[in-house]
């Protein structure tokens, strides 16, 4: 197999964990401000606080007979992974939540934890991620980027009823108001779909009939921005709005990094970006008998990695979690004040209403299919089919 000469690779960190140096200039980290002269051990715990998603091996194969293993193809959906468990956080546990070693955690936060487990009945595991990808063109085993994560995620959200988020991702660099208020505010959804399977409701939605998908209301919204941000290299015209975005209290950070290096930007110091990496090979973490996960591997406990943000791949992905109506109307006002003021190339597009030029919008729903990315798909020919009934969904 071609996949096989992934299985034991071994990866080696290629940057120096530095600590960060002696500065007056702030620290922003995921719409936090720290100061490194007087707070330096808090700012060191709010990065641990983010869950961490590596590499894994020793999982069980994907597909049934595929990788044991993502080392060196799958640092794009780690980092899709750990934008996604940081919007769950928010919508369950709040931004200012912290993670202690050894110091017992709320329930709603391994729950989190065990919808990223590596197993094929869990919601966004590697295993769902990976098959769903196959639909956005991505063979198992090959490398993704920004936005095919976000594609997949856009997806595989429609079955999860516990979490019951509005997943966005604009396109053509425009972020439609109308659209997203249409679907944050669209009617919940009836508790089960008749075709589709009910091993994926009862394992990788963790058996809960009481979700907030039932009832009318704001949907938490995940909207997701991927950007090219120049042609082979970042343009420096954008350094300054893409820095902004840290900065933003609905700030999920981005998703990028280098060519097949994909990195989790959670913040920035001066010209630095400081990142979560994925790139270390750890073993495969089941969750214990009382529903609990020995989470130490999911947390980074040493001072972040940084790089020049002059040395980002321009293709990357922003993210951002509004759990309230209020918070996307604050959004939009912050990108109106620091986004599009006076800039003369814009990073995005904010618009009010749907351009008349482009297709209908209709708010995604779960498609009625009698396969997914839960269970075990025989045949390529199974997933392309399964492609074709997500056409609706697909921007």
């Amino acid at each position: 197999s071609v996949l096989s000469r992934y299985e034991n690779q071994i990866t080696i960190l290629s940057d120096y964990l530095e600590e960060f140096p002696e500065t007056d200039e702030p620290v922003w980290i995921l719409g936090r401000q720290h100061h490194l002269n007087t707070d330096k051990s808090k700012l060191l715990l709010d990065v641990s606080a983010r869950l961490w998603f590596t590499y894994r091996r020793k999982f069980s194969p994907i597909g049934g007979t595929g990788p044991s293993s993502d080392a060196g193809w799958g640092c794009m959906l780690r980092c899709g992974q750990m934008m996604l468990a940081q919007a769950l956080i928010c919508r369950h546990l709040g931004r200012d939540w912290q993670w202690e070693k050894h110091k017992k955690q709320p329930e709603e936060y391994h729950r989190i934890l065990r919808c990223f487990l590596d197993r094929k009945d869990c919601c966004y595991s590697i295993h769902q991620m990976a098959q769903m990808g196959v639909g956005e063109g991505k063979s198992i085993g090959e490398w993704f980027g920004p936005n095919t994560v976000a594609q997949v995620l856009k997806k595989l959200a429609l079955f999860d009823e516990w979490n019951s988020l509005a997943v966005y991702v604009s396109m053509d660099n425009t972020v439609v108001i109308e659209d997203i208020k249409k679907m944050c505010w669209s009617p919940g959804q009836s508790s089960g779909v008749a075709h589709s399977s009910a091993h994926l409701h009862r394992s990788a939605l963790g058996q809960n009939k009481n979700t907030a998908g039932l009832c009318p209301g704001w949907k938490p919204l995940l909207l997701i921005i991927p950007l090219r941000l120049g042609i082979n290299h970042i343009n420096p015209v954008y350094i300054d709005a893409f820095k902004e975005c840290f900065k933003m209290p609905q700030s999920l950070g981005a998703l990028g990094g280098k060519p097949n290096n994909a990195y989790y930007f959670i913040g920035f110091l001066g010209n630095e970006l400081i990142y979560l990496d994925p790139h270390t090979t750890q073993s495969f973490v089941d969750s214990e008998e009382n529903g609990t996960v020995d989470d130490e591997s999911f947390h980074c406990q040493q001072a972040p990695h940084r790089m020049k943000i002059m040395n980002l791949d321009p293709s990357v992905a922003l993210g951002f979690f509004c759990k309230e109506e209020c918070d996307f109307d604050n959004w939009c006002s912050l990108v109106q004040k620091e986004i599009l003021k006076q800039q003369s190339l814009r990073m995005f597009e904010l618009v009010q209403k749907h351009p008349p030029h482009w297709p209908p919008f209709i708010p995604p729903s779960k498609p009625e299919v009698t396969t997914i990315g839960a269970e075990l798909i025989e045949s390529t020919d199974k997933l392309f089919e399964l492609e074709e009934e997500f056409e609706i969904l697909s921007v």
